[in-house]
This record gives structure tokens, sequence and C-alpha cells, in this order.
């Protein structure tokens, strides 16, 4: 069986790579990206039939928990490596052809730094591992944010910076507190300990991971950094940051409160949180007139409602929450990707710009409509099926507050499908814009944007269709999160 471990090594030995690459060839440093994300895809698949019957613990140095590092590929962990390396891999292939000025090199380093410090936290059994892959992901970032040099790039990645900098002192604090209190930096080690201290001394440093972590999850009101840098940074890794980033930061969050702490009582305030950040996000985006700030508002209303679905503490809860992290990851990496090509053809980011983009792109615009249709819920997209799922744990809970909750968050879905309506509206029913640039408007996008956003668009038409393909895999990814005592037992025993 190969190691858990190569889905982190490999992928860091190719960053580091890619740079002595570029000095060969700059033409070949655009493959490193693609050949990292395409192995880590094959293991994580490999491995995931062997976690789904017991969760894969890899101890380092022959040491046995606490006083290892040690990961655990566990069902949860590996399908959400499975999604990162699978968007990783559709939006490197874009970015070979949709980066192509600047400082490459730098950027396909920093690009797969992203993804392996997202796939170092969705792996780790170590609280301080999950705090430096953490930081891995949010300093490659920043730069990538920044990528383009220009004014409002430097302005949103320094906003970035300087919010993501508060958010990761607050975790280094909440890690500090915990090491204090258990003397021991493994999760499991920390779970089996945690009711020998007193209440209020959790509630404190449980307080500060929830609001370190929220700021990278863009949970409400954490995100203010959010529209400026997914608007400012170049389309492809807007993708990833909206597909793959912000969602890490909410399963640090999950850990921290399911795993660790065990701390359901403040689940009820988590589903409000979710609630209030799903209609903030959703009604700022109904009054944009920027098509990438508009997708950026439009995540935040979707982390919203995945942390809506994991404050219900079911399985049938966090696994709708596990599928709409899966249903919106393909549709916001889809829009992005699409919406990328549609800015460069029609020479704005303005929303009314792409007035009439059906007949001048017409594969592209399909697809862009595919991930729209997905995100507002309409049937038969990935998007319906998750949704669906979701209105249906909050009903089988048979508690007033979350059928309360959950009215309130279908007045954002109306919001969110009013806006992309629009949108769609004006693809096909508008005419071109009279100040739209004649030169190179009639283009479709080239093969290698037409490729992944195709995948992208088929996908989400498939498990929309027949949600078993993806909805097997979630109820154990589910348990292995609720199920703590028998986390601790895996990875604390012989």
């Amino acid at each position: 069986m190969v190691s858990p471990v190569l889905l982190i090594a490999v992928p860091l030995g190719l960053a580091f790579a890619a740079s002595l690459v570029g000095l060969a060839s700059k033409r070949l440093t655009k493959f490193v990206p693609v050949v990292a994300m395409l192995f880590n895809l094959v293991v994580s698949v490999s491995l995931l039939p062997v976690a789904f019957r017991a969760p894969i613990i890899v101890r380092t140095a022959g040491w046995a928990p606490p006083f290892s590092i040690h990961l655990v590929a566990g069902p949860l962990g590996l399908l959400l490596s499975c999604l990162i390396a699978f968007i990783g891999l559709l939006v490197a292939v874009y970015g070979m052809g949709y980066i192509r000025e600047g400082a490459q090199a730098k950027y396909h380093v920093l690009y797969i730094l992203i993804l392996v410090g997202a796939t170092g936290m969705v792996l780790t059994g170590d609280i301080f591992n999950l705090f430096v892959f953490f930081e891995i992901l949010c300093i490659s970032s920043y730069a990538l944010v920044a990528y383009r040099g220009d004014s409002a790039g430097a302005e949103a990645g320094i906003k970035y910076l300087l919010q993501g900098a508060i958010g990761s002192s607050l975790v280094l604090i909440g890690i500090g507190l915990v090491y204090g209190m258990f003397g021991t930096l493994s999760m499991a080690d920390i779970a089996a300990n945690v009711r020998s201290v007193s209440t209020f001394r959790l509630f404190v440093s449980l307080a500060f991971l929830i609001t370190g972590f929220g700021v990278e999850a863009a949970v409400f009101p954490l995100n203010a950094w959010l529209p400026d840098a997914h608007s400012s940074a170049p389309s492809s890794i807007s993708a990833i940051l909206s597909g793959i980033a912000i969602k890490a930061g909410v399963y640090a969050i999950a850990r921290m409160v399911y795993t660790i702490y065990g701390a359901q009582s403040t689940l009820p305030c988590v589903a409000v949180i979710g609630v209030a950040t799903l209609l903030v996000g959703e009604m700022c985006a109904f009054n944009q007139s920027d098509i990438k700030r508009l997708l950026a508002y439009s995540s935040i209303g979707q982390m919203g409602l995945i942390v809506f679905g994991l404050g219900m503490a079911s399985v049938i809860g966090v696994s709708a929450a596990l599928f709409v992290i899966f249903s919106h990851a393909l549709a916001k990496a889809l829009l992005f990707l699409a919406s990328g090509y549609m800015i460069y053809r029609s020479g704005s980011r303005e929303i009314s710009s792409l007035d009439g983009m059906g007949t001048r792109m017409p594969l592209t615009s399909l697809c862009f409509a595919i991930g729209a249709f997905s995100l507002i819920g309409l049937p038969p997209f990935v998007g319906f099926a998750s949704k669906f799922m979701i209105v249906r744990a909050a009903l089988a809970t048979a508690d007033p507050f979350f059928v309360v909750l959950l009215a309130i968050a279908l007045v954002g879905t109306v919001i969110e499908g009013a806006y992309f309506l629009r949108i769609v509206q004006g693809l096909y029913f508008k005419p071109t814009p009279e100040e739209a640039p004649e030169e190179g408007t009639r283009k479709e996008a080239p093969l290698s944007a037409l490729v992944p956003v195709g995948v992208l668009a088929a996908l989400i038409v498939a498990v929309g269709i027949y949600p078993g393909l993806v909805g097997r895999a979630l109820g154990p990814a589910a348990n292995d999160l609720l199920d703590r005592d028998g986390y601790v037992e895996r990875v604390m025993g012989d």
C-alpha cells in the first residue's frame, strides 16, 4: 500500500523542483502542477477504499502517539484529499494557457504550495502541524492574490495578509493554551483528556481557534478580505481560493468542535452563524455589478450553508454539509474558470459586458449557465441534490429551531437564484454591448480552458442525475468526523 505521506512529500518536492525546471525550460514549468495533482489524485483514490475499511494511521519514526507526528488518513481526510487533487488538477490544466505573463515559475510553485497546505490540513493528526499547513496555504494565497502586481491586487493582498495574520495569531494563541493545558499536540490525546480541564479554560482556547480559522473560512463577520482577494486574483487562483482554500478553514473548525473538544453545546450557535453568513453573502452578491465580486460574495453565502449543515450534529446533517462542499467546489471552480476567459474576451469585469456572450462564446457560456443553475439548486444538477439533503437533514431533526433556520436559509437561496438568473438572461437574451471590443470577441476559450470547464460541467450533471456516485462516501466520512471516541481509539490504540 502506498503511504499517505506521499500526498504531501511528492507535491512539496515538485514545488521546489518547479523552480529548477524553470531554469532549464520555462515551457516545462507549467506541467509540474499537473503532474503533482495527477499523482495526488491517483494515490488518494487508490487509498480511499482502504480508509473506508479502517483509517490509515502513519506514525513517524516508529513512535506511537502522542509522541509522534502522525497522519490520520480516514474516510473524511481522503475524500477531501481527492476533491483537492481533482479541482487542483483541472485548474492546473486551465492555468497552462491562462497564465502567460509575470513570474510564471513562481506562480506554479505557489500554486502547488496552496494545495499541499490544504492536503496537509485534512490529513494531519497533530494540532500544531494543522497550523503549519494552514500557514503554508495562507502565505501562498497572499502572494498569489497580488500576483499580477497591479495596485488593486497589491491592496487586496495586503488586506488579506493583515486579516490573515490576525487569524493565524489567534490560532497560535489557541494552540499555546491547549498545549499549556494538556502538554500534548496530538488531536486524539487532547480529545481523550479534554474532560480533565475546566469548561472555562476550554471555552477560551476554543474561541481563539474558531475565530482564527474562521477568518480563512470566511464566516460572518470575519469575511471582509474575501471579495477583494477573489476579484483581484487571477481567475485560476480565485477558483482555488473559493473551491478549496476557504473549505480547509471550515474543516479545521469542524475538527476542533467535533473531534478535539466534543463541544456539541456550541453547535446551535454555529448554525446561527452559518445562516447569518448565508444571508449576508447572498444579499451582498445581489447588489454587485462586478462578476468576480459577485461570485466571491456568493461563496460567502455557500460557506454559510455548509456551516449550517455542520451545526446540526447528525450524520445526515454533516453528510449534507460535505455534499454541499463537493457541489460548491465543482460549481464555483467552473464559474470562476468560465468567467476568466469571458472577462478576457469582453475586456471588462462588469456583468453588463457579458451580455450576448452566449452567441460569442457558446460553449463557455453554456458551462457557466450549468454552474449557475447548480448553485441555485435546480434539478438535474448536483446543487439540487446537495441542497435537498440539507432540507432533509433540518427536517429530520424535528427541532423547531433548525426548521426556522432552514426557512431563513431558503430565503437566501431565492436571492441567489435572482442574481444568477439575471446573469444567465444577459448571456442569452440581451444584445452585445456597443462598446464591446470587436477584435477577438467572437472566439471561444482555448482548449486548455474548455477541457477543465467541460469536465466540471459534465460532472455537475452526472452527479446530479446519479447522486450515489458521491453519496456512498458521505456517510463514512460524516461518521469519521462524528465518532470522536472511535477516532481516539484508532489513533491512540496499539
